[in-house]
This record gives C-alpha cells, structure tokens and sequence, in this order.
C-alpha cells in the first residue's frame, strides 16, 4: 500500500486476471494454490532465469531478475529478464559508459498464445519501466520455452490502453474481495485450480478440507 491508500498487486497477478478473473481472485484472495505440471515447469524456468545474475557484451548488457514498480498501474513485481541494447537514444546507466536502451523479456513455459495474456503481462512490464527509468519503452519480447523462441511485441497505444483496463478491473476485483462464478471453457484443463473451481469437481469447500485433512 502506498501513501495514498492503495493497494499494490503483484505484476504477475494481470496474467492471471486476463486469463481468468476467477482464477486470479482464488489464488489472490482466497489464497489458494494448487501445482500441476504446468506449473511446475514454469516455476522451474522462471527460478533460473530470476537468478539475479547480470551478463555484459559488447552493446548489450543482460540483468535477471529485476524489480519492478508501477504507480499507474499499482503493480509490482520481477521483470525475468531486461535487455539495455547500446542506443544514442537510450538512457544512461550507473557504471556503464554511453546510452542503452531497455527491452524487457517474459519468459513462458509453453508455446505462443493467439490470446493476449502474455502480451498484457509484458506490456505491464514496459510501463513500469518507463516510470521508473523516464525513458520510452516501445517494444519487448516473450520467450515460449516449448518452442525455444523469442516473439517480439510492440507495445503500442492499444495495448497500453488495455493493459490499463485490465490492471483497473483487477484492482476492483481485489477491492471487492469476492470470488466471481466459474465460466468454463477449454483452457480450464491447464489450470492447476480445477479440481477446487469447477463445481462438477466438489467446489472450494471440498479442497479446503482436503488442504486441512478434515
């Protein structure tokens, strides 16, 4: 919470709401968490590229781990990996000569989406950049461990504007504290909250006592 009473929500929690708002309010209300495969190997990937460990070549300088904040957008969190690519339009840098300009990069364990979760996530990353270094952040990139490549995404008015409308209906969400009605659909199956969501799997009530062995 800052001086003016707001709340600040993890930065990784706006993938989870555009994926789906109940799932967001069951992990970051309820505080609910189950594991599957999925996210297993998402957590597995994400430990080793957050290692905090910088890397230096000749107009690239790589840091890990970087936190992150956005006033806007009351987000906060860790960037997995911000590029600063030697650039006379960029900005300056504490203990490195010339100007660089940064590029954040998400990684995923999966493989590219046609929805725009993932984007929404790095665009969020972008704009908390731009606050905190003053400087314009126009593009980023998403890494898809499955398919072993970079998608490059611009960050556009569009997409800012969105990111935007999705960090404010989380924040209402969150400040309502209630949990919204399942609505099912194929991308239930990836999600490692089913077993307690879907009403045809027992409900919420079933997992808690199975989480406190009632």
């Amino acid at each position: 919470m800052d001086e003016s009473g707001f709340d600040y929500l993890p930065l990784s929690a706006l993938q989870h709401f555009a994926y789906c708002p109940r799932q967001f309010a069951l992990i970051h209300i309820e505080q609910m968490w189950e594991e599957n495969r999925f996210t297993a190997e998402g957590r597995v990937m994400h430990e080793r590229v957050d290692s905090g460990q910088g890397e230096t070549r000749k107009d690239l300088h790589i840091a890990r781990g970087v936190r992150i904040t956005s006033r806007c957008l009351r987000l906060t969190g860790i960037a997995d990996v911000v590029e600063f690519h030697r650039d006379i339009n960029g900005i300056l840098l504490p203990g490195r000569e010339g100007y660089w300009r940064p590029f954040p990069i998400e990684y995923k364990r999966g493989r590219e989406k046609k929805e725009e979760w993932d984007r929404l996530q790095l665009c969020a990353q972008a704009m908390a950049l731009e606050e905190m270094l003053d400087t314009e952040v126009t593009e980023g990139a998403l890494f898809y461990g499955r398919q072993r490549r970079r998608k490059r995404v611009i960050i556009d008015s569009s997409l800012r504007d969105r990111t935007r409308e999705k960090a404010e209906k989380m924040h209402v969400l969150w400040k309502s504290r209630r949990t919204p009605t399942a609505e099912t659909g194929p991308k239930c199956d990836r999600c490692s909250l089913r077993e307690c969501c879907l009403p045809g799997h027992h409900g919420a009530s079933a997992y808690l006592n199975r989480m406190l062995d009632v």
